[in-house]
């Protein structure tokens, strides 16, 4: 069973070129995490939302940078993310199937 709890734990998945290329060379899935979450946590959250088999969760505090605002430095907050690895064999699209994108070039191609 879903609870709150279990929601609230993965902030959002993190999609860049790097995390892309660990997907596509080691079967890891990156994410925002809250600043409390831990490992178990993260494992048991990724395990109930996505119905995959996770073999290790590694996280990081990342530090904010600072900004310049107007005159004065502003510091954006810190935040935690997490490195979550899959079990061989398991897969784990973050967007649904493939996205729409993906699915009206199916469909011109068809």
């Amino acid at each position: 069973m879903l609870n709150k709890q279990t929601y609230g734990v993965i902030v959002r998945p993190l999609v860049t070129e790097k995390t892309s290329a660990l997907k596509a060379e080691a079967n890891k899935v990156v994410f925002e995490v809250q600043k409390t979450a831990n490992k178990i946590d993260v494992k048991h959250a990724v395990e109930k939302l996505f119905d995959v088999k996770v073999d290790d969760v590694t996280t990081m505090i990342v530090r904010g940078k600072y900004k310049r605002v107007g005159k004065s430095y502003g510091k954006k907050s810190n935040w935690k993310k997490a490195v979550v690895t899959l079990a061989k064999g398991t897969d784990l699209d973050v967007f649904g199937s493939q996205g729409p994108a993906a699915e009206s070039d199916q469909a011109a191609e068809g």
